[in-house]
């Protein structure tokens, strides 16, 4: 195993006063410093100008942060300087670093994504050699699951600037979701050794956390939360992983009290909402985290959100109110699904608990074949054997999903039934002991078999 899961990460020195943000699968937006572009390159592509779309207005929840104007005000300066520059490359890459962090804060994903594509693309034109443009590209490519593509795009962005440390962020990431772990570490060591950070230690804290190393997860966690400047989006990003550690670990007293500093430090902040409604129906308070999706929800239209209060209405009896919040949660995605995103595991998921088992087979497939080495791939394909009475290759599936020693309660819980359904009654009991010792609160299964 690569170092940085052994080492004592407590030992590396970080700078607390974050300036830069990151954006990708696991995190948010990292400003470059426009290093390679602080003055045009000569082009000689047809100085012509290109529209890029337009800030799109925010809800009136979020356009209560403070930041709203600056960032409207930011946006009119470079679309003003790009209209007075069509080959202003600084200002297009500003601008598609301002629509990737909108993207993250507000949810609309299959505005910004499609948007900020656009731009890179018009500054691969002008400069094709361009590191940011490529870096930001691959991000863009993590957050719309297209991993294959980001980790082809992250490594052109490598060969041109070896010495940066986000990009190896990026390629961190796209090997965990390609299921290329060992790979993965390597990247995670480059990064760290390039600048420890926010970014850099959330890498850690994944990382240790697919290995098995739940308390490391926490501690590297911990880290990254107090590498960021409190009330940052970053840093209540990093916080709300944090509370949703200790929440998979069962430590609900942390997890809330992590949330209810977060929310202190950044009002509103609808991760963290949700957050507390998930530890609310940890503990059986459907009606109270039903309330909290609800706040979430106002502020971020945000799939995960939906997906828990129909969870939380399925616990509570409600079924059918239940079921037609999981039809809207189909339609949300399939408007991502339209805006270029690679969404099959959630869509497997959610036809699973709507009882379609063939179109749970159907999404599960085309994910698993997209990625057959990812723990998580593999895990949602296994339930849908499950249920179909494949246990043979339900086992396969868990088997491949569980071989990093990942202590994930629900990972092993599924396992246990799995192996329960094959006779393995003493395997079975062994792993629902494991799980059970991680997280006490986790629901017995409720799915139902064809």
């Amino acid at each position: 195993m690569a170092r940085l899961l052994l080492i004592d990460i407590k030992n590396i020195k970080y700078k607390r006063n974050m300036k830069n943000k990151t954006l990708n699968i696991f995190i948010g937006l990292v400003i470059l410093g426009l290093s390679a572009c602080n003055s045009n390159k000569a082009s000689t592509i047809e100085k012509k100008e290109v529209q890029f779309a337009p800030l799109k207005e925010r809800n009136t929840e979020l356009a209560k942060l403070p930041d709203w104007e600056t960032v409207k005000s930011n946006s009119a300066e470079l679309f003003s300087n790009i209209k007075k520059d069509a080959l202003d490359l600084k200002s297009k890459l500003l601008l598609a670093q301002l629509y990737m962090q909108e993207a993250r804060i507000t949810g609309e994903h299959p505005y910004y994504y499609p948007a900020t594509l656009i731009i890179l693309e018009e500054v691969v034109k002008q400069d094709p050699e361009n590191f940011e443009a490529h870096a930001f590209k691959a991000s863009v490519l993590l957050s719309l699951h297209h991993f294959k593509e980001a980790l082809e795009v992250g490594t052109k962005a490598a060969e041109i600037n070896m010495d940066n440390g986000f990009i190896y962020g990026v390629l961190c990431d796209a090997n965990v979701e390609l299921g290329n772990y060992e790979e993965a570490v390597k990247m995670s060591d480059k990064m760290q050794s390039l600048r420890p950070s926010l970014e850099a230690y959330s890498r850690v804290s994944y990382l240790r956390e697919i290995y098995g190393d739940n308390s490391g997860a926490i501690e590297a966690m911990k880290l990254a939360y107090q590498a960021g400047l409190a009330g940052s989006e970053e840093a209540s990003w990093a916080g709300n992983i944090l509370s949703n550690l200790y929440e998979n670990n069962g430590d609900l007293n942390n997890a809330a009290a992590m949330s209810e500093t977060i929310l202190a430090q950044r009002p509103g902040y609808a991760f963290s909402v949700n957050t507390l409604g998930q530890i609310e129906m940890d503990k059986g308070n459907y009606d109270k985290a039903i309330a909290k999706f609800d706040e979430a929800i106002k502020v971020i239209p945000e799939v995960a959100f939906y997906e828990n209060k129909a969870m939380a209405l399925k616990r509570k009896g409600e079924t059918a109110k239940s079921r037609d919040i999981y039809e809207k949660c189909i339609l949300m995605l399939r408007e991502d699904v339209a805006s270029g995103h690679f969404v099959d595991m959630e869509l497997a998921k959610i036809y699973l608990e709507l009882g379609d088992n063939t179109n749970a087979m159907k999404f599960a497939r085309i994910e698993f074949d997209r990625r057959p080495e990812n723990i998580d791939a593999n895990h949602t394909i296994a339930l849908v054997f499950h249920v179909m009475q494949d246990y043979a290759a339900a086992k396969k599936h868990i088997d491949k999903a569980m071989r990093m020693g990942t202590k994930d309660a629900k990972l092993l819980a599924d396992a246990s039934q799995i192996e329960k359904d094959l006779g393995n009654v003493k395997v079975a009991m062994e792993l629902i002991n494991k799980s059970k010792k991680i997280n006490p609160y986790l629901p017995k299964p409720q799915l139902k078999k064809s």
